[in-house]
């Protein structure tokens, strides 16, 4: 009796991705590529503004027929900096850095955004969960194989796949002051990143209109006083625990000296 219970809790949590994730009905005609909007995504794994935006409000684009008219880039590095020697840090401390190149591992090693997506969805969700040392357990939730992961983030084309998108984040115009940082056509939304559906059904130019954006009020007009939501902001440095404790020892070495 438990092996079957456990069995059903398995299918429906698969069948619950897969409903949440699956592609538009094919019998839809598809918006074409240039006639998608362009959406931007700079966040960085440990804030914990990207990850609500991610699985509150980004992950509606793959409930409906919305993601139909959407061409999505994840970058994931956000306010890391970059030191010399193509080394950096991460706002959030070095379990970021690792979770921002296994994420980036994921884009690189499927490319199509309904396989990585999937996975970034729930890694960030551990993340708002705040367990995303269990990051791993992700694999087994969707029946992905980890080498290609586990192959990407401990070598050095990880490292490169987080150097690219340093600099596509670094090349950004206007410059990105915090994240997550969404991007709309070209166009920053700035603290407004909550509202990206009113905006992505306000960019569509094609014929085929979502019934998404129906529910949406494309009259409103968008006003200079825009709604403010919370983010990491770019110079907020958050120090990891390592470094604090590397820094009391270092108050105690002059005291000790004199005794």
């Amino acid at each position: 009796m438990a092996s079957s219970l456990r069995l059903n809790i398995s299918f429906l949590l698969c069948l619950s991705f897969f409903a949440l994730f699956s592609p538009s009905s094919p019998s839809r005609v598809l918006p074409s590529d240039s006639q998608k909007v362009s959406v931007g995504l700079y966040y960085e794994s440990l804030c914990p503004y990207s990850a609500n935006f991610i699985v509150d409000y980004l992950a509606k684009l793959f409930s409906d027929d919305l993601i139909s008219i959407v061409d999505l880039k994840l970058v994931p590095w956000g306010n890391a900096k970059l030191r010399g020697n193509n080394t950096f840090d991460c706002q959030h401390g070095p379990y970021e850095c690792l979770l921002n190149t296994v994420e980036a591992c994921a884009i690189d090693a499927w490319p199509d955004l309904n396989e990585h997506f999937p996975f970034i969805y729930c890694v960030e969700k551990l993340v708002q969960e705040r367990k995303y040392r269990e990051w791993e357990s992700c694999f087994k939730k969707l029946g992905l194989d980890p080498k290609p992961i586990d192959n990407c983030y401990t070598s050095e084309y990880g490292k490169e796949l987080d150097l690219k998108y340093a600099a596509e984040t670094n090349g950004l115009q206007p410059p990105h002051k915090y994240v997550p940082w969404v991007v709309v056509d070209g166009e920053p939304l700035y603290e407004d990143y909550e509202n990206v559906i009113s905006y992505i059904c306000k960019a569509y130019e094609g014929t085929d209109v979502p019934k998404s954006c129906s529910q949406v009020f494309l009259d409103t007009v968008m006003v200079d006083e825009k709604p403010k939501h919370s983010v990491c902001d770019k110079e907020t440095v958050i120090p990891n625990l390592w470094e604090q404790l590397r820094s009391t020892i270092t108050s105690w070495i002059p005291q000790m000296n004199i005794a």
